[in-house]
């Protein structure tokens, strides 16, 4: 059988029956185009002076190379049989910059006899047709097998979190193939750029001095391919020499904050604001949110006033409201020392302090003065229907501009004032009020214009009607006179309401409310003046709600939410003094006896079924929020910033939880026998 070398236009001869190949130290080895990415990358590494082990490659059918005939080299590489071999793919689809199409070809190891690498050449060559898409030559790469005193793969990068300073081992003992086909798990490590394991759990398989050869080997390939590399590798258990088995691009790195990415969280903001958001709910609440919240700090001194200008205390992050948990004081700084050196932070509290200490004893009566000039607005404006296009607007106006100072007053109040014991909070006022609603039968709507107290269990929501609690447990706390604090958290509910009904009655005279939740507020008072829609409402579409945010995470520089490392039990605070047993309870179904409440965010609705509940575990919350005071009202154990504990205590866990220390533990069952 005759062809023509595209290259040369000389005739060449293939009588072999297996094809044609190529050794690895032919510079035509190194073209992925004609040998595949695995082979054409050991060709380089080889080159480059890297541990490869020698061997060939079976160009694929209609390569039209000149070659030797591969049952020849099998003969020698094989020593006649006697030494066994890998034959793996080397598709020219296969290790590429943007698919590594890992496991997806057939690898024969430990190929014995002439009979058997014919057998495993058609294996490999076939498996290439039993991949979707379309057809890319299939070569086959042929090298001696190796026993491995250990094996594994090493990243010459972070793929998970997205760092290039870091190097990711995963090693067994043997050869790397059960690692990487998944039959076994190895033990990992993180190693920094020159080899220093970041953790030990890889102590016992490789020594100090071998981690830096990795580390050696992580810097040559990323030098020789242009990019960090995933390299498959195994020590020879005779000589304990290193050897490269494969070494591709990396092709999907995790999402890397941006340099100075500020630390997000749910944090206190999730109890009011617990659903994901439509736009115009976005600039609604969060908007007057933030800067209330900005205001607040900037008083107090706790942040400089152009970081609060550069950077939101609140914002979106995928529709959720999320706080900079930095500006809010909830992330110790990087280097106490440093922080205690630091002139600025003392400098900005002593210029604040004669405020704060003005402000102490004025705040009281500047909440009641604005929680009275809401009282009277929301009960003075006319029915809505009556209102005109320039009394919609006015009124818009004025809530978005209220809730800026509700919200300041209201972080104020929390940060200065002490809330006497006998005094009540609006979760008991509103769980009284609903008691008291549903005796007497009343329906959502009546009941929430009658006593508005109730609106304190509910978010807000511009779309969703209005869907109190089906009742309230008998027996919770009497609510007592609300303290400043409490007035000003129920009138921001008040006021949220009072703008979804502005909002519904634009809607009303115009399109469908769930079309008036995609405007922005600027849209929001044109479409109110009597403007048209914008040309393309019909085409905007709500965002598909994700999963709940981690309780802590940087953003990438594509918006992408990259974890935090927080781990275990750190952070977790005792908002709510006493220690108990109970049952782990995620509130779905009826709870056990016992119930301890395992959120991820403490949520206004969670009210009603407290008094039932014998603790509460949350990962995210505040210790001043509604549901704390409620649980201190109630003498019940709550404990917050307990991070990962919807994973870390499913339901049905036997827990010991100390709402005074934070302590939370896994509690040991044991059975008694009796002879």
């Amino acid at each position: 059988m005759k062809g023509k070398d595209f290259v040369t236009g000389e005739r060449i001869s293939r009588p072999q029956l297996t094809g044609v190949a190529v050794e690895l130290t032919d510079p035509r080895a190194a073209r992925a185009e004609l040998t595949g990415g695995k082979a054409a990358a050991l060709a380089r590494a080889s080159a480059a002076g890297l541990p490869v082990l020698p061997g060939f490659v079976v160009l694929p059918a209609g390569a039209n190379q000149r070659g030797a005939d591969p049952e020849q080299l099998w003969r020698r590489l094989s020593d006649e049989g006697r030494r066994p071999l890998a034959v793996r793919s080397s598709s020219s689809a296969e290790d590429t910059a943007d698919s590594a199409m890992a496991g997806r070809f057939v690898s024969v190891l430990d190929v014995r006899g002439l009979d058997a690498f014919r057998a495993a050449l058609r294996a490999v060559r076939e498996s290439a047709a039993a991949v979707e898409g379309p057809p890319a030559p299939m070569a086959v790469l042929v090298q001696p097998m190796l026993e491995c005193r250990v094996g594994g793969v090493l990243f010459g990068a972070d793929p998970v979190a997205g760092r290039t300073d870091r190097l990711l081992l995963s090693a067994l003992p043997g050869g790397p193939d059960r690692l990487v086909s998944g039959a076994a798990q190895g033990e990992s490590a993180r190693l920094t750029p020159r080899g220093r394991p970041l953790d030990d759990t890889v102590s016992g398989l490789l020594a100090r001095a071998e981690l830096r050869r990795l580390a050696a080997l992580a810097r040559r390939t990323r030098r020789i391919f242009g990019s960090p590399q995933d390299i498959e590798f195994g020590f020879a258990a005779d000589t304990g020499r290193l050897h490269v088995f494969q070494s591709r691009p990396i092709t999907a790195m995790g999402p890397r904050p941006r340099r100075g990415a500020r630390l997000l969280g749910p944090g206190p903001v999730a109890e009011t604001l617990p659903e994901p958001l439509l736009p115009l709910e976005e600039d609604l609440w969060v908007t007057p949110l933030s800067h209330g919240l900005a205001t607040a700090l900037d008083l107090g001194g706790a942040a400089a006033r152009h970081r609060l200008r550069a950077l939101p205390v609140v914002r979106t992050v995928q529709g959720r409201a999320v706080a900079d948990l930095g500006l809010l004081g909830l992330v110790p700084p990087r280097s106490r020392l440093l922080s205690l050196l630091n002139p600025l932070p003392p400098a900005r509290r002593l210029a604040a302090a004669w405020r704060m200490g003005r402000l102490r004893g004025a705040l009281p009566g500047l909440a009641l003065a604005l929680q009275a000039d809401v009282d009277r607005e929301l009960a003075t404006t006319p029915p809505l229907a009556e209102l005109t296009p320039a009394d919609l607007v006015a009124a818009l106006r004025w809530s978005r501009g209220v809730l800026l100072a509700l919200h300041a007053q209201e972080a104020l109040a929390g940060a200065l004032l002490t809330d006497s014991e006998e005094a009540g909070g609006g979760a008991a006022a509103a769980l009284a009020a609903l008691r008291h609603g549903r005796a007497e039968g009343l329906s959502d709507a009546a009941l929430a214009a009658s006593r508005p107290e109730v609106l304190a269990l509910v978010p807000p929501s511009l779309t969703r009607p209005l869907r109190l609690p089906a009742h309230a447990t008998d027996g919770g706390p009497a609510p007592g006179t609300l303290t400043p604090r409490e007035g000003l958290r129920l009138r921001v509910r008040w006021v949220q309401e009072f703008q979804t009904r502005l909002v519904r009655e634009v809607a009303a005279r115009t399109v469908a409310i769930d079309r008036i939740a995609l405007l922005r507020w600027p849209e929001l008072l044109d479409v109110a003046r009597g403007q048209p829609l914008p040309t393309d409402l019909a085409w905007r579409r709500p965002r598909q709600p994700g999963a709940p945010l981690p309780d802590a995470f940087r953003l990438a520089g594509d918006e992408a939410v990259v974890a935090s490392d927080r781990r275990g039990g750190e952070g977790a605070v005792g908002v709510s003094a006493g220690r108990v047993w109970g049952v782990a309870w995620d509130g779905g179904g009826e709870p056990p006896a016992d119930a301890v409440l395992v959120v991820r965010h403490l949520d206004p609705a969670l009210a009603p079924t407290l008094p039932s509940l014998v603790g509460l575990i949350a990962q995210t919350g505040s210790p001043l929020s509604h549901l704390a005071v409620l649980a201190r009202e109630l003498r019940l154990p709550m404990v917050t910033g307990a991070a990962a504990a919807v994973e870390r205590f499913p339901p049905g866990t036997p827990l010991v939880v100390d709402g005074g220390s934070g302590e939370i533990a896994v509690r040991e069952l044991t059975c008694e026998i009796r002879g």
